[in-house]
């Protein structure tokens, strides 16, 4: 063979190698796109959060009186861990409240009842005023200096003076016409709410 046979094979033999390595990469590439939609649908899409999937909140770290947020369809669901003192207050002002049975608001009906909850220790609630959709305020305290003479803890509107107790339930002349609205949720473990989904469709309730 010829020297500028030679150096002909050893070209051709060169350009195999980088167009078979470059298809290994474009193949390997291309395998990776192809992952990545794959695995995204395995999770939530952000239309199917945004249409109602449920969430989880996790209680495990929430202390007595204290309150955390969950976002549930754009909106905020708060869960408020009551304290005994609490819940003896909810069973003792029902005259003061415009609708104390919730007869003529919305929850599920495994919530309707005094705590307005599935575990009376656990308030999960839907954080919008009823009157116009505004952002109540959390003051569970009794006798928050910076509310009226008289309070004794619960959710206050400023935009419009409305009030709710720490069970949701709108108290008498005020503005907002009903009380807070309660989702469906249950208990998927001791420490895990799962909002947007009832019981029967899984959990303990």
């Amino acid at each position: 063979m010829s020297t500028e046979d030679q150096k002909s094979t050893d070209v051709n033999l060169t350009r195999r190698k980088v167009l078979t390595g470059a298809t290994g990469v474009v193949g390997a590439v291309g395998a990776g796109f192809m992952a990545v939609p794959f695995l995204g649908s395995w999770m939530p899409s952000e239309r199917a959060k945004a249409a109602g999937a449920p969430v989880n909140a996790d209680v495990s770290r929430l202390q007595p009186g204290q309150m955390l947020t969950v976002s549930w369809r754009g909106k905020p669901v708060w869960v408020v861990r009551r304290t005994p003192e609490m819940l003896k207050i909810l069973t003792e002002n029902v005259t003061e409240l415009r609708d104390p049975d919730s007869n003529e608001s919305i929850q599920p009906d495994y919530s309707k009842n005094a705590f307005r909850s599935i575990n009376e220790e656990f308030l999960v609630v839907v954080g919008i005023c009823t009157h116009l959709g505004c952002a109540p305020l959390y003051r569970p305290a009794v006798g928050s200096p910076d509310m009226q003479e008289g309070w004794k803890g619960g959710f206050f509107c400023p935009c419009h003076g409305s009030r709710f107790d720490l069970a949701g339930r709108v108290a008498k002349s005020v503005p907002a016409p009903t009380n807070l609205v309660i989702p469906p949720y249950h208990f998927r473990t001791e420490s895990i709410i799962r909002v947007g989904e009832d019981p029967t469709e899984g959990g303990v309730a």
